[in-house]
């Protein structure tokens, strides 16, 4: 099992910044992958961006290209989404999940393990 514990949601004004962690515990050798994935009301979850945890490798959704960065601290077990420029419509919920194997990257069904999600709420 892993544990994952998201922090660093809030409120914001549009143009703004954030950045969400992901503290990761339990059997962490078993991850492939860490992803942040969001949901807005109303709306699927979506994927934000995602990262190998061995090489580093990262994919992102189009929608937050060049104004999210993700990254990851292997000593301390921790997963980052900086977010830049946000906008109102990065309003959502925040997920992070760690999957176990690297059968995909990108869909809510290649995830094992959720984090409880932090709130993000930009204002207009």
């Amino acid at each position: 099992q892993v544990q994952l514990v998201e922090s660093g949601g809030g409120l914001v004004q549009a143009g703004g910044s954030l950045r969400l962690s992901c503290a990761a515990s339990g059997r962490t050798n078993s991850r492939y992958y860490m992803g942040w994935f969001r949901q807005a009301p109303g709306k699927e979850r979506e994927i934000v961006a995602a990262i190998n945890w061995n090489t580093g490798s990262t994919y992102y959704a189009d929608s937050v290209k060049g104004r999210f960065t993700i990254s990851r601290d292997n000593a301390k077990n921790t997963v980052y989404l900086q977010m830049n420029s946000l906008k109102p419509e990065d309003t959502a919920v925040y997920y992070c999940a760690a999957a176990r194997s690297p059968n995909g990257i990108s869909r809510t069904t290649d995830y094992d393990y959720w984090g409880q999600g932090t709130q993000v709420t930009v204002s207009s």
